[in-house]
């Protein structure tokens, strides 16, 4: 098998031969380990190891593509990508990203990354151990995970283009249990980087999460004055971030589209794209254009979709550094850190300032119940009622229903509380938001 070096070479001295503009190699070489553990036994052990190759040429004005995990015949890999070139349809340019220099960045250390596998292990088995031992009423956990990865990309292409880098990520998995009058309730818990490391931490968080659920019953039908909490705010905001890309826009399938410079939010609502966030931080995108912070939504006005060169080109703007790809698939558009700015009140405070109403912590559904083209949504909800600023018991058993962007034109306040979803792909967070009034379905 040859080195990515001696593949990369003869696969572009074979793109010239066949008469190609250009031609470009996105390599993935990754390394993955995940273990659980229930009941003291280890669950699940997973060591994975896996590369590929994704080349790109451009061919009589078209892009062709062709996906190999053998670097063993970059000519047959060729011939695949040209003939994939001649057979498309897309009437669209797609420009490569040209010889440029990158910003510097440092990812945050972890010690979670340089423990052995054992030691992972270890970790998860004390993980769930004391969590059975913290409370009178733990059954028993549904998860006690943890699970790192190793990711190097090589992006190279004829223009000059030479962009490496090599991501490393850790997180861990608490799903609690607890049983209280012969009733069950469950959470789950998500810690990423040597947060995980403060289990104590994790398992106060899993217990009051799991216990605000007691004594849940619905509440009437109607609408009512909102809070969504932190997680709930960001599982939508990620479920409708399609709707923010340039590729769905171009191609009917956002309600944003030409809606640059309008308000789509409320005045206190700034919605951030922030690649550089210390917490994961890039340098460069999917196409190797240097990365961009940029406000999509500032103080509630819509300043721009997310852009790849394509999307861009098309557009007559600048790319604003969002491409995003598999190492078998064809570029797309992707958030990188993609957040609503926080405020500056705490959740504490933030329950103060509902007074009355509902604040939502949980969310599901989000497959089945929104569309990212309309806006429109219907999901199965779990949250707190609230009277006088204080929580007063649980609810459950409701259906909460609107659309995104009428929801988002009427948020009143954001607040301090900042959270990220799971640490897969792009990273969606959201701080706590209270919303005006949204309809909800109850008893």
């Amino acid at each position: 098998m040859l080195s990515f070096e001696e593949y990369k070479a003869l696969a572009f001295e074979a793109a010239t031969k066949k008469g190609c503009s250009a031609a470009e190699v996105y390599f993935t070489d990754g390394e993955q380990f995940s273990a659980n553990v229930l009941g003291g036994q280890l669950d699940e052990y997973s060591v994975e190891h896996s590369f590929g190759l994704n080349l790109r040429v451009q061919f009589d004005g078209k892009d062709g593509y062709a996906y190999t995990e053998v670097l063993d015949d970059p000519e047959a890999l060729v011939e695949r990508a040209v003939d994939n070139a001649r057979s498309s349809e897309s009437p669209d340019v797609h420009p490569m990203q040209g010889k440029c220099e990158y910003e510097k960045v440092a990812p945050p250390e972890t010690k979670v990354i340089k423990m052995s596998p054992a030691e992972k292990i270890a970790y998860a088995a004390e993980l769930e151990k004391q969590f059975l031992a913290s409370d009178p009423r733990a059954k028993r956990a549904q998860y006690s995970a943890i699970q790192t990865a190793k990711n190097t990309v090589r992006l190279h292409n004829t223009l000059g283009l030479e962009a490496d880098t090599t991501r490393e990520s850790a997180f861990a998995i608490l799903g609690t249990i607890l049983e209280q009058d012969g009733v069950l309730r469950d959470a789950f818990v998500v810690k990423e980087g040597d947060e995980l490391l403060d289990k104590d931490a994790m398992i106060k968080e899993g217990i009051e999460k799991t216990v605000e659920q007691f004594g849940a019953s619905p509440v009437p039908s109607g609408e009512y004055r909102v809070m969504i909490r932190n997680e709930a705010m960001a599982s939508m905001l990620a479920a409708f971030s399609s709707m923010f890309s340039a590729d769905s826009a171009q191609k009917g399938l956002s309600l944003l589209a030409g809606m640059e410079g309008k308000a789509i939010a409320a005045e206190c609502v700034t919605l951030m794209d922030d690649p550089f966030y210390a917490e994961n931080p890039r340098a460069f995108d999917a196409e190797g254009v240097p990365s961009v912070t940029k406000k999509v939504i500032e103080n509630g006005v819509l300043t721009t979709l997310l852009h790849n060169l394509k999307t861009a080109a098309k557009a007559g703007v600048a790319s604003t550094s969002n491409a995003g790809r598999s190492a078998s698939g064809p570029v797309g558009v992707s958030p990188s850190n993609f957040f609503i700015k926080k405020g500056e009140a705490s959740y504490e405070e933030m329950i103060k300032k509902l007074e009355n109403g509902l604040i939502i912590t949980d969310v599901s559904g989000l497959h089945a119940g929104l569309n990212p083209v309309s806006g429109d949504f219907s999901l199965i909800a779990k949250g707190l009622l609230v009277k006088d600023g204080e929580i007063v018991r649980s609810v459950d058993q409701i259906t909460v229903a609107g659309n995104f962007i009428t929801m988002m034109k009427a948020v009143t306040a954001v607040g301090a509380d900042l959270k990220f979803g799971m640490p897969m792909g792009a990273r969606v967070g959201s701080p706590s938001v209270i919303v005006e009034k949204l309809m909800v379905s109850g008893s």
